[in-house]
């Protein structure tokens, strides 16, 4: 299983629209393109900043072929569309984990 991990810190004066957003449009449309079995989001705890708010967002995927393919080929539109909806607003990071049998 591979996890594809996105942390996100967003501008706390427009965490509740994006965490609104992030459910009901975005996360719907990554998991459309059929690449992930399963995602979860989370708020990240020991975040400290008072400007910013973080969060987990982690999907799932069968094989490293199935996440290649998103990032080929869905993630650049779906990302671009996080950057018109949010300008200005926050700042992503992306790791890539490997299940441990």
């Amino acid at each position: 299983m591979i996890l594809y991990n996105v942390t996100v810190a967003i501008d706390v004066k427009v965490e509740e629209e994006w965490k609104t957003w992030m459910k009901d449009i975005h996360i719907p449309e990554v998991m459309e393109t059929g690449k992930f079995v399963d995602h979860k989001f989370y708020r990240v705890m020991n975040n400290q900043e008072e400007e910013s708010a973080s969060y987990s967002i982690q999907y799932f995927a069968e094989s490293m072929k199935e996440l290649q393919l998103y990032l080929a080929i869905d993630a650049p539109e779906l990302q671009q569309k996080t950057l018109e909806a949010f300008p200005n607003k926050f700042a992503a990071f992306r790791t890539v984990l490997q299940s441990v049998e």
